[in-house]
């Protein structure tokens, strides 16, 4: 398998109607050579499921299965990887956390207008108040590359797809040997900051939808 990748792998996560699939496939316009995952669509079309939850009227996703299914994929870098949830990625494979943010008032809307149930809809709203996804990506993330952006309106999803665009030229910039894909233990090669086939070890730090998610 590769051991080190040349292009960044960036994950864009949010609360659903957030306006990841947007910002997502307008970045995969900007960024060339980039292959934008949808994980509701990936996990639907390598059968990545372990059950059917009533409730929320969705499937269960197999992580461990997507999880082997998408590791080769974004191994080769370039990737742009879209899901609510954004704990369950490695972090070794991860260059990149955008956290899109919307206000209440037009999640709401956004989510009327896919024909959530109320309940559902309250649901993702307080997960939004509460900032669940921000959190767990701080938690699962070295804090640096995890950049918060609020996404309300198509000039804010314009101006974050910019941003992110400019992150990557940069990142290309700073690493172009690549980066491992590999764990880096430390007292081996972390210390001149290279792995076995000199690509730099570690991710990039920098500050800088939808479809219904699964």
């Amino acid at each position: 398998m590769l051991s080190t990748r040349f292009a960044p792998n960036i994950l864009v996560t949010g609360t659903p109607g957030c306006g990841k699939t947007s910002t997502c496939e307008l970045l995969q316009r900007r960024l060339k050579d980039a292959n934008y995952y949808n994980i509701s669509d990936f996990a639907q079309q390598h059968e990545c499921y372990d059950g059917y939850d009533e409730a929320r009227k969705s499937h269960i996703v197999d992580e461990d299965r997507l999880l082997d299914e998408l590791e080769p994929l974004m191994r080769k870098g370039g990737a742009i990887v879209d899901w609510h949830v954004n704990d369950i990625f490695p972090e070794r494979l991860i260059d990149l956390v955008v956290v899109l943010r919307t206000d209440n008032t037009v999640l709401y809307d956004r989510l009327k207008s896919r024909g959530y149930h109320e309940a559902k809809i309250q649901e993702n709203i307080d997960a939004e108040i509460m900032g669940v996804v921000i959190q767990d990506a701080q938690d699962s993330y070295e804090k640096e590359i995890v950049v918060e952006l609020q996404s309300d309106t198509a000039d804010q999803m314009d101006e974050n797809v910019d941003r992110i665009a400019s992150w990557s030229a940069a990142w290309l910039e700073q690493n172009p040997k690549g980066v491992t894909n590999e764990l880096v233990e430390r007292g081996s090669d972390e210390e001149d900051g290279t792995d076995e086939e000199g690509g730099s070890y570690g991710n990039s730090a920098s500050s800088g939808e939808d479809g219904e998610d699964a």
